[in-house]
């Protein structure tokens, strides 16, 4: 507010910049979709480290490939993923019956079974009927007298809906395992144990279980309740089945809405790169979802199986490529290809099959990335295109940092001028956007984000009357237009080598 002026002196009046700082976004929060022993289902789960998977999510497990994924993402650099389990119809939370109170596991999963409910009415007034105990223990079995494992405790619980410490409050607001049911006795149950029986796994996941309900935010749109994901994984739903066609064309449909990449793992049906040349010239499997937002590794992976005596096993490179993604970025940022000497492949010990540089020619203009094993570096991450990267394509995002970095540019402007909304739509308007979008690309170019020796080589921002004109302002519209010159990867070295004539000295 201007200061009212009342007496001779001097007044200070405070004056704003005009500047809104305009934050990057992450860039390599890496989102899961799959099977999981435990945990909250359709409900994205922020992990930051695979201790904390296993603690939420239950650990590695034989029939859930997720689990592997996620245990590689961190393994190789990965800090940041969102965990969606999903589960099939038939799965099943167990349930059971304790002094009269019905009491039902969280979600659904044979873990649930191993669950032991106990009431005693050792409580702040043992004479209040209203009043009981809930300890709520996991066993390491089924049988009452099993191990514990770990346990809730829940102290003077009552069956007074209108109470502040009412069971069904209480469970839904702070119980991980269990919840209170539709039967709740008129008084306190009596002081007993039960095991919860009836929890299920279920059969094998479906291709609709991953495509899931849009309406219902079920599958791939339970990410709909997250803020921001960057990478997006879905592995095969079981170790024998590849993922369908048809949920990674809508994975990626949903990746371009989000401003995200997918990454796609290459079919089981691929046991040398003849069969992926094939493919390439086919109509159908996984090269029917040709785009800038998603990429593609081959071969597989082979690892030790700490599930299996740490015997070598074969899994999907998507969680493993991911990590190396998150990895890079951390180390050299998103515009720098996560691929080379530099992007190893942490806890592989051998790939599913072992290619030559005439293969990896082959491949590389059809634009699949190939992981390779060279003398000393190792088995590397060794390609860097989108599948829209092919050859013939000729596609301007046929890179994968390029990419990136535009989408993470994209993000990072979408929030970070959603203050420009409503305010007048005229030229102070446009200097602000100008010098607020201008200092956040010109620490990109700082940071060598970009291509070009100064910044207006760099990138440009335009927002002024030719960009908006009087019938955009008339309709309530600001355009803005950014470009940038990005880095693009050095993909082919090549080295001219020539003999030196011998000098004759005069």
């Amino acid at each position: 507010m201007p200061v009212t002026l009342t007496y001779p002196g001097v007044y200070i009046e405070e004056i704003p910049s005009g500047v809104r700082t305009i934050t990057g976004v992450a860039t390599s929060i890496t989102a899961f979709i799959g099977r999981a022993l435990r945990g909250p289902v359709n409900d994205p789960v922020r992990v930051q480290s695979f201790a904390e998977y296993e603690r939420i999510f239950g650990g590695l497990a034989q029939d859930s490939t997720m689990s592997y994924a996620v245990f590689h993402f961190f393994r190789n650099g990965g800090g940041d993923a969102l965990i969606v389990r999903i589960v099939p119809n038939d799965a099943a939370a167990a349930t059971g019956t304790v002094g009269g109170l019905d009491i039902e596991a969280t979600n659904e999963g044979e873990w649930t079974n191993r669950v032991r409910v106990t009431v005693d009415h050792n409580t702040a007034d043992p004479t209040d009927t209203m009043l009981f105990n809930l300890t709520v223990a996991e066993l390491s079995g089924t049988n009452l007298t099993d191990d514990v494992v770990a346990t809730e405790s829940f102290l003077n619980l009552s069956v007074d809906s209108t109470s502040t410490r009412y069971v069904g409050s209480v469970l839904a607001n702070r119980s991980q395992w269990v919840r209170a049911g539709t039967t709740i006795p008129a008084s306190r149950p009596n002081e007993e144990a039960v095991m919860l029986t009836g929890g299920d796994d279920g059969g094998d996941l479906a291709a609709a279980d991953y495509e899931g309900s849009e309406a219902n935010r079920t599958g791939i749109f339970a990410l709909d309740k997250a803020d921001l994901f960057n990478i997006l994984c879905i592995p095969p739903r079981t170790r024998e089945n590849d993922t369908e066609t048809s949920t990674w064309s809508a994975a990626l449909t949903y990746c371009k809405n989000r401003r995200a990449m997918l990454i796609i793992d290459p079919p089981s049906t691929w046991n040398s790169p003849a069969d992926v040349v094939s493919d390439s010239n086919s109509s159908s499997g996984v090269f029917t979802v040709r785009d800038e937002n998603a990429t593609l590794y081959y071969p597989r992976i082979k690892s030790p199986d700490p599930q299996q005596e740490n015997r070598t096993e074969t899994f999907v490179p998507c969680g493993l490529a991911a990590g190396i993604w998150a990895r890079t970025d951390t180390q050299r940022g998103v515009w720098k290809a996560p691929a080379g000497q530099d992007a190893g492949l942490r806890g592989v010990t051998e790939l599913a099959y072992k290619m030559t540089d005439g293969q990896n020619g082959q491949l590389n203009p059809i634009g699949v990335n190939c992981l390779r094993t060279f003398p000393i570096t190792g088995n590397v991450m060794w390609g860097a295109r989108t599948l829209e990267g092919a050859d013939r394509l000729a596609s301007e995002w046929k890179y994968v940092p390029v990419r990136r970095l535009a989408l993470f540019i994209e993000e990072s402007l979408f929030r970070g001028t959603q203050w420009a909304v409503f305010e007048p739509n005229d030229e102070p308007l446009w200097s602000q956007l100008r010098l607020n979008i201008g200092a956040f690309m010109q620490n990109l170019f700082r940071q060598g984000a970009f291509q070009g020796s100064s910044a207006r080589e760099a990138y440009f921002v335009k927002v002024d009357s030719e960009t908006t004109t009087q019938n955009h302002i008339n309709l309530g519209i600001v355009n803005i237009i950014v470009g940038f010159a990005p880095l693009k990867p050095a993909e082919f070295v090549v080295i001219k080598i020539q003999q030196m004539a011998g000098q004759v000295e005069a």
